[in-house]
């Protein structure tokens, strides 16, 4: 199976999402957060800078867990996602 490649747009959201991961953890490490959360302290940083701009969604959802971060507040301080960007949508008009 090949991948759609990401557009501009999903991965500066990507990076957002890292960035917001990164502040709301503070001030507890990236370890502490890598092992509450059950990943790798490696998948953490990559996510965290951007590396990973479309992690899974359990992954997400186990770090914010860990983090004490609700979803919805999560996903509020993150930039719109374009539908006309998204793979999803071109699989779904399929």
């Amino acid at each position: 199976m090949v991948r759609t490649p990401l557009t501009e747009g999903q991965r500066d959201r990507g990076r957002a999402l890292g960035q917001v991961l990164r502040a709301a953890r503070a001030p507890r490490t990236a370890a502490e957060i890598a092992q509450a959360a059950g990943v790798s302290i490696d998948t953490l940083r990559k996510i965290e800078r951007g590396a990973i701009p479309n992690p899974a969604f359990f992954t997400v959802a186990a770090i914010a867990d860990a983090i004490g971060l609700d979803l919805a507040d999560l996903a509020s301080r993150l930039p719109p996602a374009d539908d006309a960007e998204s793979p999803a949508r071109d699989a779904r008009a399929s």
